[in-house]
């Protein structure tokens, strides 16, 4: 019964509420953080659990209630929609039961990169970036550019951004895959569609804590930044290149003409690229996850086919089509195609979880 696996997360919930008013805890810094995160985590489904525990209750007073020659016929129609305020309830509070993603807080790398298609494949990437842009807009996200590659003829080679807001990655981290554009390049002559591929990246962003990196591991080079056509963009050793030498992994940014900040920016990104890694092999081992997941994000698997002529964006991981390419390119409008995802994440969730 569903009213019992809530008894063990409402005797957390007090337990935590003790903890957090001992003198001792409250000393401790780090250990009063932790414990109110957890509770803070909490809270929705404590919040959900009780109206919950409270409608089961009014349920049963009303069923006392059917034989009563007065009141009978009132209680009929309360308990009806009772039952079905019961029903939503308990699916609510399925999701919340559903285990969390560690990382569905953070804020994100967002990694675009050209693949097939040459110029053309590079002219995409700026549109999903412009498109991306207006969906962290939407959102409330900050974004921040972390580095760039411009194309030859607009677009980017490669770019990588920093989103951050609450909840970014459990809301991008669909994206991560090889997304597929079919339209008329600017440069076609005879109007023909060609097709060409993106990658993308989703990589939550780690501190310190979370991803420890030896400094013997690193090599760092500098060199002077080269910008658009080879021009040099100052005339100092500002760009930096980190080479991490177990993993082989190579950052290079050289968009900030200071030194420092460049080499903070490669951390990050290095950091997240390590930390990634290390929460794939995690995956892998959680049997749940391997199962449920929408898609393992590898940049290799072909997500999403966006056919400019039809104006159709389709999602390939869960069979979604939508006829509405042109709004959601150029107002950001994701979520049409993001709520479906989680919503299908959260359904394959449940059923591994024997929650439905």
């Amino acid at each position: 019964m569903l009213a019992d696996k809530l008894k063990p997360f409402f005797k957390r919930y007090e337990e935590l509420d003790t903890l957090l008013s001992n003198a001792d805890i409250l000393s401790d810094i780090s250990k009063m953080t932790s414990l109110s995160k957890e509770q803070k985590n909490l809270e929705p489904l404590i919040v959900k659990a009780k109206q919950y525990l409270a409608i089961l209750e009014q349920i049963e007073e009303n069923k006392a209630l059917l034989n009563d020659s007065e009141l009978g016929e009132l209680a009929k129609d309360e308990l009806k929609n009772l039952e079905e305020r019961k029903v939503i309830l308990e699916e609510e509070i399925k999701i919340l039961l559903l285990p969390k993603d560690p990382n569905d807080e953070k804020n994100i790398f967002l990694e675009i990169r050209a693949g097939t298609g040459g110029d053309e494949s590079a002219l995409f990437v700026g549109d999903l970036v412009k498109a991306y842009a207006r969906y962290a807009e939407l959102r409330d996200y900050k974004l921040e550019i972390v580095s760039q590659s411009e194309g030859s003829v607009g677009g980017f080679k490669e770019i990588i951004m920093l989103i951050k807001g609450a909840g970014a990655y459990s809301r991008l981290k669909f994206e991560g895959g090889t997304h597929r554009v079919q339209r008329v390049p600017q440069t076609e002559s005879q109007g023909r569609v060609h097709t060409s591929a993106i990658t993308i990246a989703i990589m939550p962003e780690v501190d310190d804590i979370e991803i420890q990196i030896n400094a013997n591991d690193l090599k760092i080079d500098v060199m002077r930044s080269s910008g658009h056509g080879g021009q040099s963009v100052n005339t100092t050793d500002s760009a930096v290149r980190i080479t991490h030498i177990p993993s082989g992994i190579v950052v290079v940014n050289q968009d900030g003409k200071s030194q420092h900040k460049n080499k903070e920016n490669a951390m990050k990104v290095l950091k997240a690229r390590l930390y990634e890694i290390r929460e794939n092999e995690r995956r892998e081992k959680e049997s749940w996850a391997r199962k449920s997941q929408v898609g393992s994000g590898d940049r290799s698997e072909r997500i999403r086919t966006y056919n400019f002529p039809q104006n159709r964006i389709s999602d390939h991981r869960i069979n979604l089509t939508l006829y509405r390419l042109d709004a959601i390119m150029q107002d950001g409008l994701f979520d049409e195609i993001i709520e479906p995802l989680i919503a299908h994440y959260q359904a394959k969730a449940l059923e591994e979880q024997n929650l439905n």
